[in-house]
């Protein structure tokens, strides 16, 4: 059978299959993967115009789906005593006159993380079913920051079997060995139509790949996605991942229980030595590695003389890691408690979180530069096993979400990937509608969503941008601010206000000074500066969250494509004074564009987007047994023993039921003039 591309133009295309809704359920913490439509309905009509807030001690109940769970937390109250709202920043215009400044970094630092197996769920059901709502969030991020880099793969790679095609004309399916064990792996067959799906997208908008290669059997390593992602991505694709996690393939019983960083280094010669053998893979050097979670540092791979044995293989070294685990409510373990969400709340809401977790890596940052190799977040977010409710799924995380990517910039990492769970979850970057209710409702957009805007606007396109954690105030962990520098000279501020308070008290005003004699410089404060502003009426807000004061939209009502007037204020400098004072509302972010090319470069004032309106239905009904909902597809290092996924089709997920056939989804996507790639056959 021969293969062609032709030019495929993706239009309007509106299929309607007369299947039966029925609920999947799922018992736990996170409630049911389809939503009961009373309760819900009955949710979104009880909901009061002003946040409530749970103020008794306790993880939140709610028996829907974790995305679309409408518990608010009570925001911690003001520090005693408060921090100073009226202070002082002084930066050189020249970047040569900073101290401490990152390496150059790329408008594509903030990227996402995709689990292989829901990649049907975000992205679209083949090659020309795309999702347009992906494609609108996805462009939001590529418009500003150039491209937007974007990773399939984790725990479902490693048993990944590609084949030609599978019944139903479906693109991926699961299979589990041993059904009755609610850990175990599911192997997942997929077709090269996940591969043209990909292709279709970067026909459309910038939009470039992480793939996996599965590390599960070193006798006999599957590198048909390397073939044919190399083949059908070509330059979209950015670089292949070989193993995923390996410091817990002996804990999760895929290597004997003293699996070591030595016997790593002995597996990953058989790998490089076979993929150098293949002669169907024209690219060598694209390996990401190690991608080790916690349970090993760094160092300890390091230290086999792991980086020098294979440099000739690696693209970019990668770690995995996320701040702490919402694991044990489900799964107990004696040396994991619990962690209470409101008890949690305040960590997330200080500019040491991201510190904590930075410092932890700044060695293996100096290295990679030693070695001439990216140094790359594989994956994070803010709690394995689906986040916090009430903590990633509000305005917490996106101040969060900016402090913590642009912390990791300072670091000198060199991307970031923020991951995707199922609709049980809360830390999503966006969810796709509930499938019994998507003829009726939008998608969801999570707040940590704005924090991969602002930090693209923020890092810009012309891959100069340095960052400087100014650590202002004093240094107090509630203002937070950091300077970019473009070009070798000051572009924009970001700042960061963590604070809840409605009366204004704590809006903090920063004079900030630009060069000027105690640099040695001449005064460098513009006329003016132009200011984005991130905001919310609460950290513990859901919904309310504007940027430049446009919103994505609420719960069920987002498309992927701004809503309202877009508000950017022009803040008039005294250059008398050589000085020009922003306020940040508490809460709030603040992004102030100080040099003409900077404000000239503004983030489009509109985007391209692609017209939306996808309809799902489902014929299956199968019951979970609740110890799978234990983890995520990403966990915190040594918590990640003998657990299973909570990521609805994730590598831990419960098993298809045979014969069933998956929900089916249908795109409308129109878009005038757009090719992308289709198969045809002979």
């Amino acid at each position: 059978m021969a293969t062609m591309y032709v030019p495929l133009v993706l239009s309007l295309s509106c299929l309607l299959a007369p299947f039966a809704a029925a609920n999947v359920t799922i018992y736990g913490l996170f409630g049911q993967t389809t939503v009961d439509p009373n309760a819900i309905q009955t949710a979104i009509s009880a909901a009061p115009s002003t946040t409530s807030f749970v103020t008794v001690p306790g993880p939140p109940h709610y028996t829907e789906l974790a995305a679309y769970n409408p518990i608010y937390m009570l925001p911690p109250p003001i520090p005693s005593p408060a921090p100073a709202n009226q202070f002082s920043i002084g930066v050189p215009t020249s970047a040569q006159l900073m101290n401490g400044l990152s390496i150059p970094q790329h408008g594509t630092f903030f990227g996402f993380s995709i689990e292989m197996s829901v990649a049907n769920q975000l992205i679209g059901t083949n090659g020309t079913t795309l999702h347009p709502q992906f494609l609108n969030f996805m462009n939001i991020v590529a418009q500003r920051a150039g491209a937007v880099h974007i990773r399939v793969g984790g725990n479902t790679q490693e048993t990944a079997f590609l084949v030609d095609h599978l019944d139903d004309g479906k693109m991926m399916e699961k299979d589990k060995e041993d059904a009755s064990n609610p850990t175990s792996t599911p192997v997942l067959a997929f077709t090269p139509e996940l591969l043209y799906m990909m292709a279709n997208v970067s026909s459309l908008i910038n939009a470039r790949w992480y793939l996996g290669i599965p590390f599960n059997d070193t006798s006999n390593f599957r590198f048909q996605i390397a073939e044919q992602g190399e083949a059908i991505l070509g330059d979209n694709l950015l670089g292949f991942q070989a193993a995923n996690e390996p410091d817990l393939y002996g804990p999760h019983g895929h290597r004997p229980p003293t699996y070591s960083p030595f016997d790593f280094f002995g597996e990953y010669a058989l790998l490089t030595q076979a993929y150098q053998a293949d002669g169907n893979i024209p690219v060598k050097n694209n390996l990401i590695a190690p991608s080790v979670s916690g349970t090993w540092t760094p160092e300890m791979v390091w230290n086999t003389g792991f980086v020098e044995a294979y440099t000739q293989y690696l693209t970019a070294l990668a770690v995995e890691r996320y701040p702490t685990d919402n694991c044990a409510v489900i799964f107990p373990d004696p040396n994991n408690p619990p962690h209470d969400p409101l008890q949690e709340l305040p960590a997330y809401l200080t500019h040491q979180a991201g510190i904590s977790i930075t410092q932890q890596y700044t060695n293996s940052t100096m290295l990679a530069q030693t070695w001439g190799k990216p140094f790359l977040m594989f994956e994070t977010n803010t709690a394995s096993c689906g986040g916090f409710p009430g903590i990633s799924d509000t305005f917490t995380s996106a101040l969060w979400g900016v402090d913590y990517a642009l912390q990791m910039a300072y670091s000198n990492f060199t991307g970031a990937l923020f991951h995707f769970g199922g609709q049980n979850v809360s830390y999503n970057p966006f969810t796709a509608a509930p499938t019994n209710q998507s003829a009726f409702h939008q998608w969801t957009v999570g707040p940590i969503f704005y924090s991969s805007i602002f930090v693209a606007e923020a890092l810009g396109q012309t891959n100069t941008s340095q960052v400087k954690d100014l650590f202002p105030n004093n240094g107090n962990d509630q203002t937070p601010a950091y300077a970019i520098y473009e070009n070798g000279n000051l572009a924009r501020m970001a700042l960061i206000n963590y604070m809840t308070d409605p009366s204004g008290a704590n809006d903090y005003t920063a004079t900030i000074y630009v060069g000027g004699s105690g640099f040695n410089e001449p005064n460098g404060v513009p006329a003016s500066v132009k200011v984005k502003y991130l905001l919310a009426p609460s950290v513990s807000e859901k919904d309310n969250i504007t940027w430049a004061g446009q919103t994505l939209g609420a719960r069920f009502d987002a498309d992927g494509t701004f809503k309202g007037e877009e508000n950017i204020q022009t803040i008039q400098c005294d250059q008398n004074q050589n000085m020009c004072q922003v306020k940040v509302p508490a809460p709030g972010a603040a992004l102030v564009f100080f040099s003409d090319a900077a404000q000239q470069a503004l983030g489009p004032s509109s985007t391209q987007t692609f017209s939306t309106s996808i309809i799902t239905k489902t014929a299956n009904t199968v019951t979970i047994d609740p110890s799978v909902l234990a983890t995520s597809n990403g966990q915190n290092g040594k918590s990640r023993v003998s657990q299973g996924g909570t990521s609805q089709g994730g590598a831990n997920s419960a098993p298809q039921a045979a014969g069933l056939a998956p929900g089916a989804a249908v795109l409308t996507c129109i878009f005038a003039g757009a090719t992308a790639f289709l198969r045809m056959f002979w």
